[in-house]
């Protein structure tokens, strides 16, 4: 199955991106020379990751009957300092909160998502080392 993007050019640095019927506009920051109109193209790397492994990790948890929580990502791209300039490491801090957490079962569903089926995480691991932070209320686990 092919997945195609129509992106087309709307002056200066700015491109408007259609995926999947939704738009997604993409510029350059102000010191770069651009207007700061949208996301950065290896920001959205980092959300890539973060979309793809959260949808993962929540229905996951769904099938293991967790319910009653909040979850948020902080995901951190350090690039290197050469062109072509990359994320050499991706730090992805996963953060629940609720009552009563297992943290057995988060564990699994992160490692369900990272090991097995978030493909943004899989082609990223493929040019930058990625690590993985769980936290339940503050406390980091991993």
């Amino acid at each position: 199955m092919a997945t195609t993007v129509v992106t087309k050019w709307t002056g200066g640095l700015s491109f408007d991106s259609l995926v999947a019927g939704h738009h997604v506009i993409l510029d350059a920051s102000k010191e770069g020379g651009g207007q700061d109109t949208g996301a950065r193209p290896k920001a959205l790397l980092l959300t890539a990751i973060a979309g793809c492994s959260g949808m993962d990790i929540v229905s996951i948890l769904g099938k293991m009957k967790i319910k009653d929580y909040t979850f948020e990502m902080d995901v951190d791209g350090e690039s290197t300092t050469e062109h072509p300039i990359v994320f050499h490491t991706i730090t992805v801090k996963y953060k629940f909160s609720g009552k009563d957490l297992p943290p057995d079962r988060i564990l699994r569903a992160v490692s369900l998502s990272n090991d097995t089926y978030c493909g943004a995480t899989a082609m990223l691991r493929k040019a930058a080392e990625i690590v993985v932070k769980i936290y339940i209320n503050d406390e980091e686990i991993t």
